[in-house]
């Protein structure tokens, strides 16, 4: 199997930062990429401030901590041929992933995996647009990733038996659970939690509750530790609608019809956390119900 000893992120958001935390956490050596350096900046603040965090709550010892923080650098695309294994982690469009596969091409080494984040797309369609479909797979982190316990491991039509063996290496030395999916749109996760939130975002479409309401009966009457109005602002509006076109094109089934509040949400750009407006305002302490 491949020996991992430097992993590339590509994309450092929310996802990507997190990633990029983990990995170094477990001891490798990580070289982080966005297309915009100012949110490589930004999510080096983002992950100190975190590690910070887990320090004060001794989930992580001070030195473990310290060493992480010199593990990560910010990196061009081009540099990334030092990785063993990169981890793409932009935007849930396929055209957007695809141009990243596309631009590496002349910068990975043949014997590197390449690995994508994907919340919903197909691997196998996915691993098709890249020079290496053996050396493809999926590892999809929930958010966020310093936290959450568990990894999704897709295998795509092509990938190789030493690929998915090396990727479940790695996965577990991160101290990750993992739960291997088949390539189906959405995969276990998501197929079953967006439609949920969909739903939700239907019965506040319909009349049938308000945010506050819908968001307290799940908390209250189904232990949910989040509405899904919430969660659904958490996750951003943009990446819930994306899967939800992905499941309703790929499963042809009605149900799974993206409501048209949340279409018109993202079409205004109110995205949730990360542009202060979702379902809730962000900019009051507390935050206030959008409707």
């Amino acid at each position: 199997m491949t020996n991992i000893k430097t992993v590339g992120v590509i994309g450092a958001g929310q996802m990507g930062n997190g990633i990029a935390h983990v990995c170094a956490l477990a001891g490798y050596d990580v070289l982080l990429n966005d297309a915009d350096a100012a949110r490589i900046d930004a999510a080096l603040g983002v992950i100190d401030k975190n590690l910070n965090r887990q320090v004060t709550r001794e989930l992580v010892g001070k030195s473990d901590a310290d060493a992480a923080r010199k593990r990560i650098k910010g990196s061009a695309l081009k540099d990334l041929g030092a990785c063993d294994f990169v981890i793409e982690s932009i935007v849930e469009e396929h055209d957007a992933k695809k141009q990243i596969f596309a631009d590496l091409r002349s910068v990975l080494r043949p014997d590197a995996i390449l690995a994508s984040n994907t919340s919903s797309i197909s691997i196998t369609r996915l691993a098709a647009t890249t020079d290496r479909p053996d050396k493809f797979i999926g590892v999809h982190f929930m958010n966020p990733a310093p936290v959450m316990e568990l990894v999704e491991i897709i295998r795509g039509l092509a990938t190789s038996q030493e690929t998915y063996d090396t990727t479940l290496e790695f996965v577990g030395k991160l101290g990750k659970q993992i739960a291997n999916a088949e390539d189906f749109p959405a995969f276990i996760v998501n197929r079953v939690l967006v439609p949920m939130i969909n739903e939700a975002i239907y019965t506040l479409y319909e009349g049938v509750g308000s945010v506050e309401a819908i968001d307290k009966s799940m908390r209250l009457g189904a232990h949910h530790p989040m509405g899904p109005l919430e969660l659904a602002d958490f996750i951003g509006l943009d990446t819930c609608l994306s899967i939800m076109q992905v499941l309703y094109e790929g499963l042809a089934d009605s149900k799974y019809r993206p409501c048209p509040l949340l279409v018109k949400y993202v079409e205004a750009g109110w995205l949730g956390r990360k542009t202060q407006r979702g379902f809730y305002d962000y900019r009051t302490d507390p935050p206030t119900p959008t409707r």
